[in-house]
Order: C-alpha cells, then sequence, then structure tokens
C-alpha cells in the first residue's frame, strides 16, 4: 500500500513535468525567417537603385543594370536567389527605403561612409572611383574642380540630392548660395545646358557617361582630391542591420567574384575594369580612412 501510494505520486509528478515542459515549448517565439532565407525559398529579391548610369539604371525596356546590380546579380545567382527585381527610388530616398522594407538591398554604388555606416550595413566594396565635373562645351569657365567654383562666388554649382558631392563641395569652401541640389542625372545635365548651373558633380563614370549622351556638355579630367584629402569613393551594397546573414553570404560570394575573369568581363562594358577596383575595405571606410 506505501509502495503504490508513492508510485502512484511519482507517476502524477512526472505528468505533471511532461506537461510544463510542453507548455514552456510550446511558449518559445517561433523562429523568425531572415531575409535570405525567404529569398532562397521564394527564389527572387527586392534591390533599390537610383537609376544613376553607369552604377544602376533602367534601360529604355526596362531591363535593370549597370555596375551594381549586375554585380548583384551574378553574386545573388551564386546563393540560389535568380531572380533580381529592381525597385526605383530617388537616391536621398534609398537608405529610408531599405530600413522601411520596401527593398532588401541597396544596388546603387553608394559609396561607404561613416555616416552611411551608423544606419546601415554595407557589403565590401565592389569598386573605387574618383570625381569629375560636367560643364558646358569647351568649359568656357575653365573649370577643374570644386576649388574652381568657389574662388568665383557668382558660379552654380550643381549636386545631386543626397550624393556626397554636396559634401565635397562644402569641405572644398564652396558657399552653401552656390550649391543647386537636384534630384537625378538629367535634372544635372539639364542645369548645365540651360545654364541655371556652370557645373554639375558627381563620380567621373558617371559624368562621363552623362557627357556622351547630351548635347552641349563635356566632362572635365577626373580628379581626386578635395582640400589636400583624397575623394576617390568606394562603392558597395547596402543591407539593414539585422539581414546580417544576408550580408555574410553575399560577402563570401563577393570575395571570391571582385577581379576575377567573369566579374571584368561582366563590367567592362558599362565602363568599369581592373582600374577600378576596390584599394580600401569597408571597416577602413566606415571609419572615415
Amino acid at each position: 500500500m506505501f509502495k503504490s501510494s508513492i508510485s502512484r505520486r511519482m507517476v502524477v509528478k512526472a505528468a505533471a513535468c511532461i506537461a510544463l515542459a510542453a507548455t514552456s515549448l510550446t511558449s518559445l517565439p517561433a523562429h523568425a525567417e531572415t531575409t535570405l532565407e525567404r529569398a532562397k525559398k521564394e527564389g527572387y529579391i527586392r534591390v533599390g537603385f537610383a537609376n544613376e548610369a553607369p552604377f544602376g539604371y533602367a534601360t529604355p525596356d526596362g531591363k535593370l543594370t549597370g555596375e551594381a546590380p549586375e554585380v548583384a546579380k551574378a553574386v545573388l545567382a551564386k546563393l540560389g536567389i535568380s531572380q533580381v527585381d529592381g525597385v526605383l527610388t530617388e537616391f536621398g530616398s534609398l537608405i529610408p527605403g531599405l530600413k522601411a522594407g520596401r527593398f532588401d538591398i541597396i544596388a546603387a554604388g553608394m559609396f561607404i561612409t561613416p555616416k552611411r555606416c551608423a544606419e546601415i550595413n554595407y557589403s565590401e566594396p565592389s569598386y573605387g572611383i574618383g570625381e569629375a565635373l560636367l560643364v558646358a562645351k569647351g568649359n568656357p569657365k575653365g573649370l577643374k574642380d570644386f576649388s574652381s567654383i568657389k574662388d568665383n562666388p557668382d558660379l552654380k554649382l550643381a549636386v545631386m540630392a543626397g550624393a556626397v558631392e554636396g559634401g565635397f563641395a562644402k569641405d572644398a569652401g564652396v558657399a552653401d548660395g552656390q550649391i543647386v541640389s537636384l534630384p537625378d542625372q538629367s535634372s544635372l545635365v539639364a542645369a548645365v545646358q540651360a545654364g541655371r548651373a556652370d557645373a554639375a558633380a558627381l563620380t567621373a563614370l558617371s559624368i562621363a557617361d552623362m557627357a556622351k549622351k547630351a548635347d552641349g556638355v563635356e566632362s572635365t579630367k577626373p580628379f581626386g582630391e578635395v582640400a589636400g584629402k583624397s575623394v576617390k569613393g568606394h562603392g558597395g551594397f547596402g543591407f539593414r542591420k539585422e539581414d546580417t546573414d544576408l550580408l555574410e553570404a553575399f560577402n563570401a560570394e563577393l570575395k571570391t567574384f571582385l577581379g576575377s575573369p567573369e566579374h571584368i568581363a561582366l563590367v567592362e562594358p558599362l565602363g568599369f575594369g581592373k582600374d577600378y577596383l576596390p584599394n580600401k575595405t569597408t571597416a577602413e571606410l566606415c571609419a572615415g580612412k
């Protein structure tokens, strides 16, 4: 009788423990699917771009291309993500759009800067490049760089909203009143063509592409320093802070892809190549080095 009572109590206790354990397990939060897991499962991912040739743009027939989208497509394919959908966004809205979930990666050739690194994570850089100015044909005002605009307070410089050139111009001593902020490349070209701006500033490749496609304008020679500091920019791909597994997987494939014959053959038709390979790391760029 005594043994039987103990046995029954032990069975009841064991059952209670099992029930408690089951309750605890069901109360644990389910594993949240990451962006990488979802993209692999669905076979596609969305990238934000700003229609800035040759970095990331849509062709007249709607094809997403440019250095950043093409590299992204190649790298993501190696991760098993075969479809890349582009979301056109003004440059200044790329980071807010990424953080708001409108797309999952910024593929716009965006420069890696300490300020931006505080808001998002970056891949390792995929290229490095200097700056240039778009000026009227014949460069009648003899403009060479930001300092040549600073020296004449009557001159106006057009920059793209959200891009680094506005900061570069201020570092060189160009007054706020001389700087005209515009939303996109076509606005920059139109401003120089109409005389509303004496020059427009962007990366050397963008300026060369704009000059090739537009009438009445040309590019200055590229320059790499402003106020004694290097302005050779390095562009990378932007990720949300929480998407660490996507960033790590992307970086692993990007590292082996950059500089390979496959990579060079892909980007040379877009104006990039061996001369535009990066020479800094994301850690250095985020630290302002």
